[in-house]
Formats: structure tokens, sequence, C-alpha cells
């Protein structure tokens, strides 16, 4: 039972930390990201290393395939008074999936 109280504390205090491979760092400053592609239903893509300097519209390729970047999100946490990182996300959809929608959207627009 102590035992199971002390892992818990260890657990509220420290965040656990994701780190590049050492080929991804070759490449340039990374961080780590959790990509979701949002496509109806949501599907979890893991948690990837990108350059730090990613926005909207960028392509990147995940496992083969290619996705652009639909939101870019940063969420902190108040944390013994100050606000700190815990969780970069990326909101992606496939490329063909992206232009449909600019496509639908720009008809919508024009109506």
């Amino acid at each position: 039972m102590a035992m199971a109280s002390h892992f818990t504390r260890f657990r509220k205090s420290q965040v656990p930390q994701i780190f590049c491979r050492k080929k991804e760092k070759e490449k340039g400053p990374n961080h780590t990201y959790k990509v979701i592609e949002i496509t109806p239903p949501p599907r979890n893509l893991g948690i990837r290393c990108f350059p730090s300097n990613l926005q909207c519209g960028e392509s990147v390729t995940i496992e083969g395939q290619t996705y652009t970047i639909s939101s870019i999100t940063h969420r902190y946490q108040l944390r013994k008074g100050k606000y700190e990182p815990s969780e970069k996300r990326l909101d992606v959809l496939s490329t063909g999936r992206y232009i449909l929608n600019l496509y639908l959207e720009n008809l919508l627009d024009q109506s």
C-alpha cells in the first residue's frame, strides 16, 4: 500500500520526457508533437519529432503518407504558480482531404 502512494506522488511530480531519435536530431532542433489526424473519426498517429518552426498548411510525411497541418496547439499547465508547457499537438489532414475542404469552402463562399 505504501508503495502505491509513493508511485502516485512520483507520477504527479514528474512529467515523462520524450526525446527525438539521434537521426532526427541531426536535421536540426526538433520538438516532440502529439499528432492527431482530425478526419472523422479522429485517429492518433503517435508522438513524432518535427522542427520547431512548423506552420499551418505545411506538408509532413508520416509512415510514407503525406499530411497537411491544419492546426498547431501548445498547451500549458499551471504548476506551483507558473505556467509550464504540457503538450504540443499537431492536428493534420490527409493532403487530398485538405484540398477537398479548401475547394468546398471556396464553393460555399461563392454561392
